[in-house]
């Protein structure tokens, strides 16, 4: 009797552990970073989706050149602590005759020099002050998990925050996120911010984890079962990375959400769907406006009709200003 209660004891055990362990390779793949190796992230780019989405696909020329001409300005570290205790870092580019701070919040395993590089320039020709944030287990800062938002959000409430006790002269703060950082800045608008914050700017951003995850595992990995993958997933998140799937979720901040919003999608994009942009919109019910660029891929808006994007840029700064 005893040898078959653990006979089926170890039957339940190894099919629990074979259970879990199909969903391993991908959390290790999407959610973990601890590895920062080159090697990594070239496998990474490597992937077709992710390389027709970028902007060197086409405009290798462009995004080199401003992300050179970031790395050339002398730029000031910035810190702070997480709400998980969690070291931060931030690039800050003060300019001359500042009119507003934006905070630039980068996409998923990228840098502010290199989501920003369209962009960055403009902005600081444009009286703006620039904090280019760091996201958690990104750069110089800590960590080991990349949570989609989860608690990144967090971490754009603090760096808001922190913008606004140095903000002597009580200047306007946007939140600027592209991909990952515009879904965690529209999940921080569900938050308390700073009465300086005056509006937001998300370009192709998602709306929730659990989407994104499907669509890249549908789509990119034809993987079936989804669901079924993904609720592995998010067992990993919690029992190793401490946070759920549910948390990186949009809807709520959306409908809570009172500041202005201004958000860009490229209609080719298959990185992040623009159904997600749409989703996103559809729901925000603060002052909003959308622009949807037909021939852009992720993250390409800007590249594919710089003057159309420029143009509504300013013209939400000069409005909400």
């Amino acid at each position: 009797m005893k040898n078959k209660v653990l006979k089926t004891l170890g039957a339940v055990w190894a099919a629990g552990s074979a259970f879990l362990a199909l969903g391993l390779p991908f959390f290790e793949m999407m959610v973990r970073c601890k590895e920062r190796k080159k090697t990594v992230k070239k496998k990474w780019y490597g992937l077709s989706h992710t390389k027709v989405n970028h902007p060197r696909y086409k405009f290798e020329q462009e995004y080199e050149e401003g992300k050179e001409w970031c790395r050339q300005q002398k730029m000031q570290d910035c810190y702070m602590r997480s709400e998980d205790g969690l070291l931060l870092h931030a690039y800050y580019l003060p300019a001359r005759n500042a009119r507003r701070f934006v905070l630039l919040s980068h996409g998923y395993k990228g840098s502010g020099f290199g989501d920003f590089a369209c962009m960055a320039r403009f902005l600081h020709e444009n009286e703006c002050n620039l904090l280019f944030i760091d996201q958690r287990c990104c750069g110089a800062s800590q960590g080991e998990f990349i949570t989609f938002g989860a608690r990144e959000q967090y971490d754009v409430q603090g760096w808001a925050y922190y913008i606004a006790r140095r903000n002597k002269n009580h200047l306007p703060i946007y939140l600027y996120g592209e991909s990952m950082g515009a879904a965690a800045v529209l999940m921080a608008s569900g938050h308390d911010l700073p009465g300086m914050v005056r509006g937001l700017i998300a370009d192709c951003g998602f709306c929730s984890m659990k989407r994104q995850l499907q669509d890249i595992a549908a789509n990119w990995f034809h993987i079936h079962w989804v669901e079924l993958l993904l609720f592995r997933v998010d067992l990993f998140c919690r029992l190793l990375a401490g946070f759920s799937m549910k948390e990186a979720d949009t809807t709520n901040a959306m409908k809570t959400n009172k500041r202005p919003i201004l958000f860009f999608h490229g209609m080719k994009d298959t990185y992040v769907e623009p159904k997600n942009t749409q989703y996103n919109y559809a729901l925000c019910h603060a002052p909003k406006e959308l622009i949807l660029e037909p021939e852009a891929r992720h993250l390409c808006c800007a590249y594919e009709n710089p003057q159309l994007y420029r143009e509504k840029l300013l013209e939400f700064f000069e409005k909400y200003d």
